[in-house]
């Protein structure tokens, strides 16, 4: 082989490896944050609520369009798909234990409304 060709071998080797060592150092941003964040910074822009985005789907087939199209990584696409399937279906996701669930009574005034 001739030392020109060694050479761009060589420098193509270089140039690889530069750029696979940045890959690694990537992190994902969005692991840890639960699912509501996740909604509240990076859907809202185009959705007002989480409800019926998730109506008529598979679990798995959401989670894979969010994968591809929307999140960041697997573990934050699969927070997303069931954080929009439980608020379809009317479930809860669990809460840290300590936190406070909001019930449908916080949601009334605290009292009657009086009638003229």
């Amino acid at each position: 082989m001739s030392p020109a060709k060694i050479g761009c071998g060589l420098l193509v080797a270089i140039v690889l490896a530069a750029l696979s060592g940045a890959a690694i150092g990537a992190q994902n941003l969005d692991q840890g944050k639960p699912a509501q964040k996740l909604f509240a910074e990076g859907c809202v822009s185009c959705h007002r609520s989480p409800r019926g985005l998730a109506k008529g789907r598979f679990q798995l087939t959401l989670y894979l369009f969010l994968q591809k199209h929307y999140s960041s990584g697997s573990s934050s696409a699969w927070a997303l798909a069931s954080y929009l399937e439980s608020v379809d279906s009317g479930k809860r996701l669990a809460t840290k234990p300590g936190a406070k669930s909001a019930s449908r009574t916080s949601l009334r005034p605290p009292a009657p409304v009086p009638r003229q």
